[in-house]
């Protein structure tokens, strides 16, 4: 890709959820990565549940959303937890939910069971923008599929591949699966192993609308380097996790 034909550097910080989720995590590492987003200008911050008031009152007036995890990380939290879960999240000041599948009812087959259990989340969500992880590197190509159109008929917003957690992330092959499952009314976010520009470009490729990583420092660097030189900044990918 040329100079010419790369996305500038706030349109792909437009397209950051920025991870802070780890659970050892301290108030003072969350404030940094905070920080870091608000100087990143990104899309928005993906905190654990009871970081969402801080992390709202800190963001104020950057321009920076927040937004949380349902269900996190497994997804075996009964639909009623999760709807609760849901509106408490809300009521902190969240402003977009990303939910876990039950995983195991998706590798059962019982996609009637998953699809009421994302149309719970849906319900309580409102008008608050829900993004469906399927935990990708526990499903075969069937399931990927099973899981983005049983999400799509629950109404969600978004289908998404990955915790973070489950030692694996997004691929490519999956991210093509699932921007082929569903209709154009749902976007794709690709989470888990993102953590280059290169990577990001190719996901951008595909039809992939939001990326959720821990090294947006690194990509928009890289990025802001290459528009300035033509060439690569010879960073690697920057490790650190939130």
């Amino acid at each position: 890709m040329t100079t010419q034909q790369l996305p500038t550097v706030s349109a792909v910080a437009g397209m950051i959820d920025h991870a802070i989720l780890k659970p050892e995590l301290t108030r003072a590492e969350v404030d940094a990565a905070l920080d870091d987003a608000a100087a990143n200008h990104v899309f928005s911050v993906c905190v654990r549940p009871s970081d969402i008031a801080h992390a709202v009152e800190r963001l104020e007036g950057t321009g920076v959303l927040v937004g949380t995890v349902i269900g996190f990380p497994h997804g075996t939290t009964s639909t009623a937890a999760k709807a609760a879960e849901s509106r408490q999240a809300i009521a902190d000041g969240a402003s977009e939910l990303d939910m876990v599948v039950n995983i195991g009812w998706l590798r059962s087959g019982m996609t009637d069971e998953v699809e009421a259990d994302v149309r719970g989340v849906v319900e309580a969500a409102g008008d608050t923008l829900v993004k469906v992880i399927l935990e990708t590197a526990h499903l075969d190509d069937d399931q990927i599929v099973a899981g983005s159109k049983a999400a799509e008929r629950a109404g969600a917003a978004f289908v998404k591949t990955s915790t973070g957690f489950a030692g694996g992330g997004a691929t490519l092959p999956h991210l093509r699966l699932m921007r082929d499952a569903v209709s154009d009314s749902v976007q794709v976010k690709a989470s888990g192993g993102v953590r280059g520009l290169d990577t990001v470009l190719e996901m951008l490729d595909l039809g992939v609308t939001r990326f959720g990583t821990s090294a947006s420092g690194t990509i928009l660097a890289d990025l802001a380097h290459r528009l300035e030189t033509g060439r690569a900044s010879g960073a690697g990918d920057d490790t650190t996790s939130y």
